[in-house]
Parts: C-alpha cells; structure tokens; sequence
C-alpha cells in the first residue's frame, strides 16, 4: 500500500502575524478617530451662540426630526443622522415647548437633552389661539404648573375688578397671540399684559378707522372683530366678511350668524344648531336679536380689529360656506341661493 504523506504544520511567520495586527489595528485606529471626527462634527459640536449666551424658543409641536434638519439647512450641524440616532436611543421624550437659554460652550447632545424637560425652560410659553373664549384662556391658565393662581378662580365681577377692567363682561379683552412669561408669574400679571395689549391694538386701530362706520364706539367694533374671527379663518377673507355685516346693519337687517347662537347656547351647544336653536331667544342670538350682541363672543385677532374697522367695499350682503374651504359671496338673494344649493351638492358628492 502507498503510503499516506506525513503531515506538516506550517507555521505563518512572525513577522507576518506582527504585520497583520499592526494593518488592524492601523484601521480600527483609523475609524475610531473617523467616528470620533464624526461625533465632534455633529453631536459633541458647540451650539452656535452668539455672545455669552442665546435663546432657543421651542414652540408647541416642534420636533426633534424638524429641529435637527433646521440645523443642517443652516449648516451649523453636520451628520444630522447623528443627532437623530442619538435622539432615538437615548431620549425617549418629545421637546418640551418653552424659551430655553443656551451657554457659550453647551455641545449638541447637551442642547438635545435640555429641551427635552419643560424644568430647564428659563420661561414659560402661553398660547392664546384667536377665536378662543375667555373661558377657555381663563382655563388654560389654571392648568399651567407655571402660572401662579391669583384670581382665576374669582367671579367674573371680582376678577375685573382685580384687573381694573372698566367693562362688565370680560370676552374679547385680551389679545391672542403666543406669549414667553417668567416661570411663576401669575395669572393677574398675564391677563394684565394681554388686556393691555388687547386695548392698544383696539385704539390704534379705532384712531384710523374708516369714516361712516355702524359702530356707537370702539367697544362696539371689538364686539364685530369678534364675530368676524369666529366666521372666517382665511385672512383674505376677513375684509369681506367685515363688509357683509356692516352693510347689514347700515340696512337694517339683523346678522344672522351661527357664532353668536352657539355663543349663547354656552355649555348647552354640543356641536350641531337645530332650527329650534335658531328660534330660540337669546340675548346673543342674532336671527333674533337687532344689532350687534351685547359683548364680543371671543378673543380677536389684530387682523380681525382691523377688519372690523376696514370692510370691504362691494355690495355683499350674503356668504356661505363653499364646502372646500372658504366662502362664497353675494350681493342678493338669488346669487345667495345658488351658492348655498352648490354647497349642498359639494357636501352630498363628499358623502
């Protein structure tokens, strides 16, 4: 029989093996000083502050993805895919909406992690969204942990008079609009500041209003601005709808508007007006009532006072929703008609 060949081990040589660690650790080297280059371009990167220190105002809604891509369009961040894995691994919360203050020196990560807990905003944000009620203000300052209680729980009589208000109903009076507070300040600092801001933006606009208007006095154009901001939220449109009741009550005829029913209606509207609500007497009910309601019916908008006191100059006496957004408007009964079966027809083609 053949014989079977003797087996050999053949050993690499040293100088080979020496050869192969040093190649890997020359590339494990290698990329670690890539990825160190890396995180220092993007999470371990200084926040750009100008001076000593900045502000970073977060709004209600914004986003870590949105905050992070704002960033690197503005090329103060590179590898924005960095930040956002981070994100994903290691914060596990949304940004908290607030005004935040950042120190010359805070990195990236840092920056990430501050605007995840609404404790490290050096301000507190308070939203009024127009078209809002006072109640609905009123309420929202009772649930911020923030704001300190000092008459939001009085009467409407005694909260006036805390204010020193010269009106007995407190609707319409104070200016919506997005608002940075002090952590801690109260509720009578807040409303102040937003009455007062509310009765500047009414004077100066009553200073400069068209001449010839339906209005006995400036408190009677707020009540108007009031109605026009709940009826419309197109901002071309807020002159046209200004007009519509302006002619109405240069004519005599009553306004007729769905706002002010569900306004009078108050806990008992439960999103839908019956004809029987339409019939029903109250002191807000403008398909009964002559005029204007006795008070506004919500917060206006600067845009909606300034309507109220430039209306349009057409001839329209009616509107009607569109069913696509917007309105439809007309200067008699007939061009009215139409626009509200088109309506019906482009509300049954979306059932």
């Amino acid at each position: 029989m053949p014989k079977t060949p003797a087996k050999t081990n053949k050993k690499v040589p040293k100088n080979a093996q020496n050869k192969f660690y040093k190649g890997v650790a020359v590339v494990l080297i290698a990329a670690l000083i890539l990825v160190a280059i890396i995180l220092k371009m993007s999470l371990f990167k200084a926040y750009p502050v100008d001076g000593a220190k900045q502000k970073l105002v977060i709004d209600q809604g914004d986003t870590y993805t949105g905050f992070i891509d704002q960033l690197a369009k503005d090329h103060k961040v590179n590898f924005p895919i960095i930040l956002k894995l981070y994100r994903k691994v290691f914060i596990h919360d949304t940004m908290k909406a607030g005004v935040y203050e950042v120190s010359k020196g805070m990195n990236m990560r840092q920056v990430l992690l501050m605007v995840s807990d609404a404790d490290n905003a050096q301000m507190n944000r308070v939203l009024v969204i127009e078209g809002t009620t006072t109640k609905q203000l009123l309420n929202t300052l009772k649930k911020d942990q923030y704001v300190k209680t000092e008459i939001a729980h009085l009467s409407t009589a005694e909260m006036l008079k805390a204010l020193n208000i010269p009106y007995d109903h407190p609707e319409g009076l104070f200016a919506p609009d997005t608002y940075f507070f002090d952590k801690g300040a109260s509720d009578k600092k807040i409303l102040t500041d937003l009455y007062q801001r509310q009765m500047k933006i009414l004077d100066a606009a009553w200073e400069k209003r068209d001449q010839g208007l339906p209005y006995e006095n400036k408190y009677q154009a707020l009540i108007m601005a009031s109605i026009i901001e709940r009826e419309t939220s197109v901002d071309s449109e807020l002159r046209q709808v200004s007009g519509v009741f302006v002619r109405r009550l240069k004519l005599g005829m009553r306004l007729q508007t769905d706002p002010t029913v569900i306004y009078g209606m108050g806990d008992s509207y439960k999103g839908n007006i019956t004809k029987q609500d339409l019939r029903t007497p109250t002191a807000y009910n403008t398909y009964t009532i002559n005029g204007l309601p006795p008070t506004p019916i919500a917060l206006p908008s600067k845009k909606a006072i300034e309507a109220a006191m430039h209306p349009d100059n057409t001839d329209n006496i009616y509107f009607v929703a569109t069913g696509n957004g917007g309105h439809k408007f007309s200067a008699n009964l007939a061009d009215h008609n139409r626009a509200v079966q088109e309506y019906l027809s482009v509300m049954r083609s979306k059932n």
